[in-house]
């Protein structure tokens, strides 16, 4: 006979169930870490506080990762919780800013520098000055004029100010980039200064300035890129020897522009070149890139330059000689060291007979913008480019404001071919024309469209520089202005419309900011 007995399991108490659970959660948290971040979530979500502000730190900074910044900002609102995560470091590695020079800017600009300046790795910060002046009599504008510009540097140095200070103990900063929109006090020359001597007499806030600049240099341990773009009074002859040399032989783009700088002064020598071996982009004055500092980038020592952009601007040559830029032969053997060198010139109120000496054949010239108030560009110079750049050149740029009642200069005067036309023939890599301020007569637009076809991305001209034979004008069986458009809209294979009005064309800006920014996209495209 057989039994079966049945013996009853001892129950587990309350307590012991509760550690038996507890212990086997620790196990699977350890085999998968994520799952206790998971257990959080889920708690926070259905326990007795379910709310976006018990939502863990992490999780909000990983929401806030796929925003862009402006809705961070309006996500952060919510509450105090997210507020606190809106400023996490791996949030801000970089920080873009476009300031007015007004004192409303200095608040906001306040708050962000405490917040990021101490961690950002790489700032670029834009100042533009507001235009204040308003229609009046002579008196009232220099009356404005004054005040004005005393108002605007006031606040200039003070921005600058809380700019650098927020910074200066920042090793982390790998990117850091500066422009000043000053150009009316630059093209006035020495205006400047005694505007500065009034808002600064005694020069302290300059000096701290330019002191607070060498300790960000001094105290960087990651810097690859340095620009500096016409800061008033920032940027020193000495303001580089307090990088150390490990950085100097590490940095990879250097840019330091300033048409304010008097004499035969320059912000940097061919001496001092010598240490930034690993030099890849360089962004300098046409007059302070010598025959020199060509040689030791040619240098077997040195890496590759790839991109190098030159301003020639009217105030530099004023001060300075071109006696000491490079020849063609130094041309050559920078181009036999750096094979995929491309050069970007921007020339403002330049003589055509300067620009005949700065144009030497070997340039591998790949972008030039001729912008100017006093001097145009004559055809010559047009036609020098599409002869000896036809194999590099992409973009091509003419702007004229010069006040002349007689019209807009033609570049085809006495000439067989018009020089705009050549250039679309010759240069087979053209993407971007576009001009102002210039005679474009109708059928040579026609044509330029069909020459490069799709192959031109951009071609802007504006509408007042568009001038039609007297036969197109003649026919009243045909629109000029529709068959224009039509005609350019099928050689583009796109429409096309001519631009209306001047301040519509990408290329319309301040030449200065135009140029720093264009040698931003140009230098970071290595």
């Amino acid at each position: 006979m057989l039994l079966f007995l049945s013996v009853p399991q001892q129950r587990q108490q309350p307590g012991a169930r509760a550690r038996a659970a507890w212990a086997a959660r620790r196990r699977r948290e350890k085999e998968d870490p994520s799952a206790g971040g998971r257990r959080r979530v889920w708690m926070a979500l259905c326990g007795q506080a379910a709310g976006a502000s018990s939502l863990p730190s992490e999780l909000i900074v990983h929401i806030f990762s796929f925003l862009p910044a402006p809705d961070r900002l309006r996500a952060s609102a919510s509450c105090s919780h997210w507020r606190e995560c809106l400023f996490y470091p791996a949030l801000w590695p970089q920080l873009r800013l476009s300031l007015r020079v007004s004192p409303a800017e200095r608040p906001r600009l306040d708050f962000l520098m405490r917040k990021c300046g101490w961690f950002v790795r790489e700032l670029r910060v834009e100042f533009a000055a507001e235009n204040y002046l308003s229609s009046g009599g002579e008196e009232a504008e220099s009356l404005q004029l004054s005040t004005g510009w005393l108002d605007v540097l006031r606040t200039y140095l003070e921005l600058v100010l809380c700019v650098l200070s927020s910074i200066r103990n920042n090793r982390n900063l790998q990117k850091f980039s500066l422009f000043g929109d000053i150009s009316i006090l630059q093209q006035q020359g020495s205006l400047s200064n005694i505007y500065l001597s009034k808002v600064d007499p005694d020069g302290k806030k300059i000096k701290q300035i330019q002191k607070l600049f060498e300790e960000i240099l001094g105290n960087s341990r990651q810097l690859k890129w340095l620009s500096c773009g016409f800061m008033l009074e920032i940027v020193t002859p000495t303001s580089l020897s307090s990088l150390s040399n490990p950085i100097a032989n590490t940095m990879e783009h250097l840019s330091l522009l300033d048409n304010n700088i008097t004499g035969n002064t320059t912000l940097i020598t061919a001496v001092e070149l010598e240490r930034f071996v690993n030099l890849r982009s360089l962004a300098l004055d046409f007059c302070d890139f010598t025959a020199d500092m060509a040689r030791v980038l040619a240098d077997n020592n040195h890496v590759p330059l790839h991109r190098l952009s030159l301003i020639v601007h009217n105030i530099s040559l004023m001060n300075k000689s071109l006696d000491n830029m490079p020849e063609d032969e130094n041309w050559k053997a920078l181009t036999r060291n750096s094979t995929s060198l491309r050069v970007y010139i921007m020339a403002f109120d330049i003589k055509s007979d300067d620009m005949l000496k700065i144009l030497k054949p070997s340039i591998p010239l790949e972008r030039i913008h001729f912008d100017s108030y006093i001097t145009c560009v004559s055809g010559a110079v047009v036609d020098l480019i599409s002869r000896q750049y036809d194999k590099f050149l992409t973009h091509f740029i003419l702007m004229n404001d010069v006040i002349d009642t007689s019209g807009f200069p033609d570049l085809s005067d006495n000439r067989n071919e018009d020089p705009l036309v050549l250039l679309a023939w010759r240069c087979t890599r053209l993407s971007l024309l576009a001009v102002h301020g210039y005679t474009v007569w109708a059928h040579n637009l026609i044509a330029i469209a069909r020459l490069r076809g799709s192959d031109l991305k951009v071609l802007e001209v504006t509408e007042e520089s568009i001038d039609f034979d007297q036969g197109e004008l003649a026919d009243q069986d045909v629109d000029p202005v529709h068959n224009l458009i039509e005609q350019v809209s099928l050689g583009l294979g796109r429409p096309w419309h001519a631009v209306m009005d001047i301040e519509s064309l990408s290329v319309f800006t301040e030449p200065n900011r135009h140029f720093y920014r264009e040698m931003q996209s140009f230098s970071e495209g290595v």
